[in-house]
């Protein structure tokens, strides 16, 4: 099943997929209806006003999560690029929802920013609370899937050993367009992501050091995980800040992000103001 959150005159309403159509399930978003415990009949059962889904303004798929966990050296060929030893642990930062933008939104470089960077992930949305979770209550907790772009300012993250100054700016974070349910997707789906159609990263989830359902299992730990949460679980190697010379984000850049089985994100970078 596929899930999207459309944007309509005066509101929003989540729906599920149905080929070339979005069906409205009686949701305002898709967040909202994970909140629901039996979204999955809910949604599956639906028969509400149809739009067709090539016009469809779609939202970013949860458009406020409570909580947006990402996980940074996550890949191993992103690792080597960078230099950096392979972690023992996950390396968690956050994001904020005043970050995320509609999957064909245009992408916000930061006014102050010259080192606008590129980084393509598999989303993982929480459809279920879960504290401390076993393996097996880690992977039942898992709602679906998304394709998510961690777009970054390099600049402001190098300013300190923290990140997040670098990662949360406002309207720089495509993700979506759909929650796509594990059943739907491989158990390694390859990642792709093309900027002025070159492409730049290329890589299949294989490659990945703590998979899902290790990262859900790891933060449920720290702190409840609640419906409509998203875990970002790293980008793979081909990010513009490790090429020699460096290559960033301008003006008028098209960033297409692609998950085989989960969808793709098509923006086009603008400078604010």
């Amino acid at each position: 099943m596929k899930l999207a959150t459309l944007r309509l005159p005066r509101r929003t309403a989540a729906a599920r997929v149905d080929g070339d159509l979005a069906v409205e399930i009686g949701a305002p978003d898709v967040g909202l209806l994970l909140a629901d415990p039996d979204w999955r009949a809910r949604a599956a059962a639906a028969d509400g006003p149809r739009h067709p889904l090539s016009t469809a303004d779609l939202a970013p798929v949860v458009p406020q999560p409570g909580k947006i966990m990402c996980v940074g050296l996550n890949y191993r060929d992103h690792i080597q690029e960078t230099g950096r030893e392979r972690p023992r642990y996950p390396t968690v930062f956050a994001k904020f929802a005043e970050a995320l933008i509609g999957p064909y939104d245009d992408i916000v470089l930061p006014a102050g920013s010259a080192a606008v960077d590129w980084e393509a992930e598999l989303a993982v949305i929480i459809g279920s609370p879960v504290r401390n979770a076993t393996p097996e209550q880690a992977e039942s907790a898992i709602a679906g899937y998304a394709v998510f772009n961690d777009v970054t300012a390099r600049d402001y993250q190098n300013r300190t050993p923290q990140w997040l100054q670098g990662k949360t700016f406002e309207s720089t974070t495509p993700f979506g367009p759909y929650l796509v349910t594990p059943d739907e997707l491989d158990a390694a789906p390859t990642m792709q992501c093309e900027v002025d159609g070159e492409v730049m990263q290329q890589a299949d989830t294989s490659d990945l050091v703590f998979p899902p359902a290790e990262l859900v299992a790891y933060l449920s730990a720290i702190l409840t995980l609640k419906p409509g949460d998203v875990i970002a679980t790293g980008t793979p190697c081909g990010v513009g800040h490790a090429r020699r010379p460096p290559r960033y984000l301008s003006d008028g850049s098209k960033v297409v992000t692609r998950i085989a089985g989960v969808g793709e994100l098509v923006n086009t970078a603008r400078r604010d103001g």
